[in-house]
């Protein structure tokens, strides 16, 4: 016989050893499960045009997308160890991941490298504004290391989209 508790559900908070009160950690859960969607929405996309560069600067390219890709890859694991710590559930499935993110992902098509780079330094823009907001909210809420924690990935997202500018110089990605 199992001894195993009942599944968790999403959406359900438990208490945490954190000593955050469960109405705060609520509130930043959903924060973060919504920061969670758009990385992992962020990191297919990247992957996408990681697979599929081609051009003048394909090396390049291929390793900054690919380096940008696990950035998001390790954030996302971050975000969701410090969900579950905080007694929530992280979105976990592909249809739920895509369905609560707040960016859109690219359709199927293969973009020429230019436009890719363009959708891609939009989706980091909305993220940007989304994990300051956030980083706010656990502020104002008095969870500090989850603040630290979306600041620190706040700097490498802002870091990877002033790459991406560089990239779309117009002496650059030769046409």
């Amino acid at each position: 016989m199992s001894h195993q508790k009942e599944a968790r559900q999403p959406g359900t908070v438990e208490e945490n050893e954190l000593r955050l009160p469960k109405d705060k950690s609520e509130q930043i859960i959903d924060a973060l499960n919504t920061d969670l969607a758009a990385t992992y929405v962020l990191y297919h996309q990247l992957q996408k045009h990681h697979w599929n560069v081609e051009g003048a600067e394909f090396r390049d390219l291929h390793i900054f997308l690919g380096e940008a890709s696990e950035h998001a890859e390790r954030f996302a694991d971050v975000l969701a160890e410090r969900l579950q710590a905080l007694g929530g559930v992280p979105h976990a499935s592909m249809s739920t991941l895509e369905q609560e993110s707040p960016v859109e992902p690219e359709d199927e098509r293969v973009y020429p490298i230019r436009t890719s780079l363009e959708n891609d330094l939009e989706m980091y823009g909305d993220i940007i504004e989304s994990l300051r907001e956030h980083v706010g909210l656990a502020t104002d809420l008095g969870d500090h290391a989850t603040a630290e924690i979306l600041r620190e990935n706040l700097v490498q997202v802002e870091n990877d989209a002033h790459h991406i500018e560089h990239y779309l110089e117009d002496d650059t990605l030769v046409r």
